[in-house]
C-alpha cells in the first residue's frame, strides 16, 4: 500500500508540475553589463546607481568601481532600453566602453562572482 500510495503522489506531483509550468509565462532575466571609464570614487558609483535606480524598469544595479562594471537587471516582465541606460551614465558625466547582454542570470548571482574576485 505504501509503494501505491508513493507512486500515486509521484505521478501527481508530476502531473501538477506539468501544468504549471506550461502555463507561466517563460522569463529569463537579460542583465545589462555596461563598462564604464571615468568612475573614480565611492560618489561616483552611487551617482550611476541613484540614476539607474530611479528608471521605471530597473529592478536591480550593482556598481562594481574596482572592476569599472555596472550590472543592470529589469523588472520581471520588462525590458531594459540600452539606449536610455547609456543616456543616464553618459550625461551623469562617464564614458560608456562596452555594453553586453547576459542571460538567465540575476544582478545578485553576479554581484557575489565580482566580491568572490579580490
Amino acid at each position: 500500500m505504501k509503494v501505491f500510495m508513493k507512486k500515486l503522489f509521484t505521478h501527481k506531483f508530476i502531473a501538477i508540475y506539468a501544468v504549471l509550468t506550461a502555463t507561466l509565462p517563460a522569463f529569463s532575466a537579460e542583465i545589462e553589463k555596461i563598462t564604464v571609464n571615468g568612475m573614480v570614487c565611492a560618489f561616483c558609483a552611487q551617482g550611476i546607481e541613484k540614476t539607474l535606480t530611479a528608471m521605471p524598469e530597473t529592478q536591480a544595479v550593482y556598481v562594481n568601481l574596482k572592476q569599472r562594471v555596472v550590472l543592470v537587471e529589469p523588472k520581471l516582465g520588462q525590458k531594459l532600453d540600452i539606449a536610455k541606460i547609456r543616456n543616464g551614465i553618459t550625461d551623469a558625466g562617464y564614458d560608456v566602453v562596452k555594453t553586453q547582454t547576459l542571460a538567465n542570470t540575476s544582478v545578485a548571482a553576479l554581484k557575489a562572482e565580482f566580491v568572490g574576485k579580490k
